[in-house]
């Protein structure tokens, strides 16, 4: 058994520290039972040496003289920093022996690290070479001043000794060119500007003017034309060979003859003016799917502008699909226009949604509801409309901004904003702006001494002296004008007098649909919608 300094010594070794030239790692401290015979005793301890401030050791190598030896040397050298730390904190003893050894320390630290710091010199600038007069003209190419005298983008290399220079370069045999006609210009100015000799201009202006009318060349027609060659450099270029295409089926040649004179003549070009359909999953964007499958953005405005006169986007789901016809000519030598809108029409799950067909010497957008009227069994009932319920009535009442009890010329429907506001019955709209108290408002006429009005919308979809379909959208639910909140104000007008608009349930019928008519209509619609789907060649 151990005494108690033993105990004391192998307890220290539990304790993390950090000593002197010896390893730093906190050991597990191990039971002086379960120590070998050889561990160092006690009494073999330097007088000296505290107990507990010891510091860590293996006991394995407690044996070893060498080992005890340099425990001694490690320990002797704490001792000295413990007693005369290098560190020293000189805010405090202020004048001391120990606070002056912190200074010395500091400024002998200082000098150290200033002795030991990298050198910094400015970097030195590559003295300019000497450029010979091949290497300034290739400098020179690579410049921004060639490009504002004409020279195109790129490298232009300088000409070295293989460039031969020549006195007199000779002309091509033939130049082949586009020139286009201008706004507020002849045919005679424009091939003479292309270089073409005046008397072969006015002799082609002649025979143009003799094929065709002079309302058919339109400005920014374009004309290939192949100039022949020229006995010399001032004299202007001939005229071999100009053609133009004033028609989408139809070319002009004008040529040289055996004889030296131009001749005209014409080309028929075979069209295929079968409609051309195009459909497409709606996804996040209609227009931008529209565009995606090939038609142009004036066709899409238009679509979009007939769906929406009688389907607001906001019932237009992603995964619906949207159908349209154009009027199409495909000519034989590949060009290919498009004409009006034909067909639009909006399908979910494979029933539509909504199906517009252009219809009438107007050219509007048309359902089949629409043309049957009264055929449909509506018996000219008026539509609601907005989707919403009666908040207030007609007849007097507390104005709720203004105060003061007045007449209540209209019915108030709570809506949402944004929601779509549909005219009740066919007319044609006699007023669509501001009005005062109504913010944006819309007036329509239905004949017979019969008008409704509609306020308060935050924007419109009509103007002033559009023909609207009943069940046509002409605004959208706001909170414009004396109001406060969004709702829609609706009114009804007999002989230019408000009355109740819950009193009046119907219109007369204005007009029946002829029964040819219809079926003509239905006919067209099957077929517009029986088409395959087309591909619009891309430009």
């Amino acid at each position: 058994m151990f005494g108690p300094r033993e105990e004391l010594t192998f307890a220290s070794t539990a304790s993390a520290g950090v000593t002197f030239g010896r390893a730093g790692v906190p050991r597990r401290a191990v039971p002086a039972s379960n120590l070998p015979a050889t561990v160092l005793p006690a009494s073999d301890l330097p007088a000296s040496e505290p107990p507990f401030s010891r510091p860590e050791q293996d006991w394995r190598l407690s044996s070893h003289p060498l080992a005890r030896r340099g425990h001694a040397i490690c320990s002797a050298i704490e001792r000295q920093f413990a007693r005369h730390p290098l560190v020293s904190d000189l805010a405090e003893d202020i004048g001391s022996a120990e606070w002056l050894r912190g200074v010395f320390t500091l400024v002998v630290l200082i000098v150290l690290a200033l002795a030991a710091r990298p050198a910094f010199e400015l970097p030195h600038a590559r003295s300019g070479a000497w450029l010979d007069e091949a290497q300034q003209s290739e400098w020179r190419s690579l410049a921004i001043k060639p490009w504002q005298r004409g020279a195109g983008q790129g490298r232009h290399f300088a000409a070295g000794e293989a460039v031969v220079r020549l006195d007199n370069v000779p002309e091509r045999p033939i130049i082949e060119l586009t020139a286009t006609l201008g706004e507020d210009d002849s045919l005679t100015r424009m091939l003479q500007r292309a270089g073409v000799a005046s008397g072969d201009a006015g002799q082609v202006a002649a025979l143009i003017d003799r094929a065709v009318p002079a309302d058919t060349i339109a400005p920014g027609m374009r004309f290939d034309l192949t100039l022949g060659h020229r006995a010399s450099p001032a004299d202007p270029r001939p005229l071999q060979a100009l053609r133009f295409r004033p028609r989408f089926d139809l070319a002009l040649v004008i040529g040289r003859t055996g004889g030296g004179t131009l001749a005209l003549e014409r080309h028929p070009i075979a069209v295929d003016t079968a409609p051309l359909r195009l459909s497409g999953i709606v996804g996040q964007s209609l227009y931008r799917t529209a565009r995606g499958a090939g038609a142009p953005p004036d066709t899409v405005q238009t679509f979009l502008q007939t769906i929406d006169s009688h389907l607001p986007f906001e019932a237009i789901d992603p995964g619906d699909t949207f159908d349209l016809v154009v009027d199409y000519k495909r000519a034989a030598d590949g060009q290919g226009a498009v004409g009006n809108l034909l067909y639009a029409g909006i399908v979910r799950q494979g029933h539509p949604l909504v199906q517009l067909l252009r219809w009438g010497n107007d050219g509007a957008y048309a359902t089949l509801d629409d043309l049957r009227g009264d055929a449909a069994g509506d018996g000219g009932a008026l539509l609601s409309p907005v989707a919403g319920a009666i908040t207030s009535g007609f007849g007097m009442r507390r104005h709720p901004i203004l105060g003061f009890v007045r007449l209540h010329a209209g019915v108030d429907f709570a809506s949402s904003y944004g929601a779509p506001v549909y005219a009740v019955a066919e007319g044609a709209v006699t007023f669509a702006g501001w009005h005062g108290g109504h913010g944006n408002y819309v007036r329509i006429d239905h004949g017979g001494g019969i008008g409704t009005g509609y306020g308060h919308m935050s924007r419109l979809a009509v103007a002033p002296g559009m023909a609207v379909r009943r069940g046509q959208v002409i605004g959208y639910v706001g909170s414009t004008g004396l109001s406060t909140g969004p709702h829609l104000h609706y009114e009804v007008y007999r002989g230019g007098q408000p009355i109740d608009p819950l009193s009046l349930r119907s219109l007369a019928p204005r007009h029946q649909v002829d029964p040819v008519q219809l079926a003509a209509f239905r006919t067209r619609l099957a077929q517009l919608t029986a088409l395959p789907q087309g591909i619009l060649p891309r430009r």
